[in-house]
């Protein structure tokens, strides 16, 4: 066995707990009070994101490469979302968390989420990746409308997702019928 340094632990303990508090958002009856943030679940859902979809073969040079979750701006999830993925692979790729300011760097990013206070930048930031095969996640108002590809939204305390099916595919991924099942809304 090998000695779990206290920081990997805590770590541990920490994505444990979120996922536990991920789980109990879906529970009915969980009074708001006990539920988790909506930015930790937000940060939940875009990790899992990954498991659901199949990119080009030409996303990925090699098994060696991550999946990468870029940010754009300032990074609403502090930290949580690099817990969660600290240590997962998702099919066969490990998971690495990227901040990134400007548009250079957007294109080598599999999921990019683009933060509400990025609104004045939605247009310019999607056509940055235009076709590019990167699942663009955002929380902005009419974002699956303006050309993104899911979008959260929160009612009744909760956060659900809507996802723009069809500019998914025309990007070049495939989104599993699974997600699409659990997803608000679907625009085909």
């Amino acid at each position: 066995m090998h000695p779990v340094s206290p920081y990997n632990h805590r770590r541990f303990i920490r994505r444990l707990a979120i996922a536990g508090l991920v789980v109990l958002t879906f529970a009915a009856g969980v009074p708001a009070s006990e539920r988790p943030m909506a930015y930790e679940v937000k940060a939940a859902f875009l990790e899992r994101f990954g498991k659901f979809v199949e990119w080009p073969e030409t996303a990925f040079a090699d098994s060696q490469v991550p999946l990468v979750i870029g940010i754009v701006g300032s990074d609403p999830f502090h930290g949580v979302l690099e817990d969660l993925a600290a240590n997962e692979r998702i099919n066969g790729h490990r998971v690495e968390i990227r901040h990134l300011d400007d548009v250079a760097g957007l294109k080598s990013c599999h999921i990019l989420y683009i933060p509400a206070g990025e609104k004045n930048r939605e247009r310019e930031l999607l056509d940055a990746v235009a076709g590019a095969g990167v699942l663009t996640v955002s929380d902005i108002d009419d974002f699956c409308a303006s050309g993104g590809m899911i979008q959260f939204v929160l009612e009744n305390d909760r956060v659900h997702f809507e996802v723009n099916n069809d500019v998914a595919r025309a990007a070049g991924l495939k989104i599993s019928s699974k997600l699409l099942t659990l997803a608000k809304s679907v625009k085909r």
